[in-house]
């Protein structure tokens, strides 16, 4: 059962850790977009800083790392992604 995820439902905060060239990146960004997640991204191969920042949080310089709700996910892994996304609290909506 695939699971779909909306900005509406879910208030999960995204970062995510690419290079142009990444397949698996270009992989996540999609099911972000097509699953209406909004999301912070980052090129690491132009940002040192971002880099750096991406090795002290998952211990590696594989592409993609992302980051949902401070909880770190290595390579494209949609099953991780949608336990994480799962764990996001709910926005609360008007009664």
């Amino acid at each position: 059962m695939a699971c779909v995820f909306s900005k509406d439902d879910i208030m999960a905060q995204v970062k995510i850790y690419t290079t142009p060239t990444c397949a698996y990146c270009k992989m996540a960004k999609e099911y972000f977009k097509e699953n209406d997640i909004e999301y912070q991204e980052f090129d690491v191969s132009q940002d040192a800083e971002k880099r750096q920042e991406m090795f002290e949080k998952s211990g590696q310089m594989g592409v993609p790392v992302i980051e949902i709700n401070g909880k770190i996910v290595t390579g494209f892994d949609k099953t991780k992604v949608e336990e994480l996304l799962e764990e996001a609290p709910a926005e609360k909506k008007a009664a």
